[in-house]
């Protein structure tokens, strides 16, 4: 079978990329192991985050905020959005430093959206929170999606425009033939002039196959979802010193996530909970909002993501053949950036260049 553009890895970035290259007239066909977003994409917890990015990545979340705003023009679906706000509490002064040198930075880049707001302020928009905290850093805008709402949307939303899917096709080795490359997949081969890897957690097995092998590391971030309560905060809550990311969605259920690991068993795809670093996780909840000591966990999963070493992506063309190009290791945090990575990846296939800065990106500095 013969397209303009395969992609390896059926998760929200590439159904993204997918999208703006049929948006552009470019047919596409992505290939994936299993069904769509099973591992990273349609398990995380769905942060439409800008606060607290890394200096390289803020352009790019910035420029997607923009877009996961008005997301239902670009997908036909609001994928669950919602905007309430995230913050990171300070808990003591040196905390407030902190996040106060955070914002400095922030704004000396000519950036605004992130805002260091008072005790006051902090507990008129979370009364629930325990009394010690002393202030925090917010980024008003941000907010949060059902990640599975938006996976099916980008999908949808790509068929529509002609892009296949073909689920369940493990890829076993490309090769280039002439000006196209052959991939060989268990369900036959198909040949496209240019290919894209976003395979995640497995994007570094396809670029060793280019000979630019990157140490890219699969992990198994954690989360834990509560029993159903009354409403009682709105914004998105992490800490200055904690590892947490807590927000109550609209069905009242908390969804507590802060970067604990499970193990992982890579080979067989299978992960163990680690019921040690959830209990610190229950008890940094319980820290904040001590009230909450009796409420129920009802589940907890972990789903598998590429880490990069300095937690920054490769979004970059190959450094080895010109028509191959990446976007992966997205570290648990590519959610957000997932409608600007199908822009960028489209305005370097077909316009040579992205109007973004992505020389952070590049996998040549690895």
């Amino acid at each position: 079978m013969k397209t303009d553009v395969l992609i390896i890895g059926g998760g929200l970035m590439g159904s993204s990329i997918a999208l703006q290259l049929a948006m552009r007239g470019c047919k596409s066909i992505i290939i994936e192991k299993d069904s769509a977003g099973r591992h990273a994409s349609g398990v995380n917890a769905g942060g439409l985050r800008q606060l607290n990015r890394d200096v390289a990545e803020i352009p790019l979340a910035v420029a997607s905020a923009k877009m996961w705003r008005n997301i239902e023009a670009l997908v036909d679906s609001e994928c669950d959005t919602h905007f309430p706000g995230q913050i990171r509490v300070a808990e003591n002064k040196s905390d407030l430093k902190k996040l106060r040198q955070r914002q400095v930075l922030v704004t000396s880049l000519g950036y605004s959206h992130e805002e260091i707001i008072s005790k006051k302020e902090l507990y008129k928009m979370v009364p629930a929170l325990a009394p010690h905290c002393v202030g925090a850093l917010i980024s008003r805008e941000d907010g949060y999606a059902r990640p599975y709402h938006a996976l099916t949307a980008f999908r949808h939303k790509a068929e529509s425009l002609g892009v296949q899917y073909s689920t369940h096709n493990e890829v076993y080795r490309f090769d280039k033939i002439d000006h196209d490359w052959r991939v060989r997949t268990q369900k036959g081969e198909f040949e496209a002039p240019i290919l894209i890897n976003c395979a995640g957690a497995w994007a570094n097995k396809f670029a060793e196959m280019l000979g630019e092998g990157v140490p890219l590391t699969a992990k198994a971030p954690m989360m834990m979802v509560t029993e159903r309560l009354p409403h009682f905060i709105d914004p998105v809550v992490g800490a200055a010193s904690r590892k947490l990311s807590f927000k109550q969605m609209q069905n009242g259920t908390l969804v507590i996530g802060g970067a604990h690991l499970a193990t992982l068993d890579f080979k067989k795809q299978h992960t163990e909970m680690d019921w040690d670093k959830l209990s610190e996780s229950a008890q940094t909840v319980m820290a904040l909002f001590p009230q909450l000591k009796n409420v129920r966990i009802v589940r907890a999963w972990a789903g598998l993501e590429g880490f990069m070493p300095d937690n920054l992506p490769v979004i970059s063309q190959s450094r080895t053949e010109k028509t191959v190009y990446h976007a992966f290791g997205f570290s648990a945090h590519g959610f957000q950036l997932a409608p600007i990575i199908g822009k960028i990846m489209a305005e370097l296939i077909l316009d040579g260049k992205s109007d973004l800065p992505i020389s952070a990106f590049d996998i040549n500095r690895f």
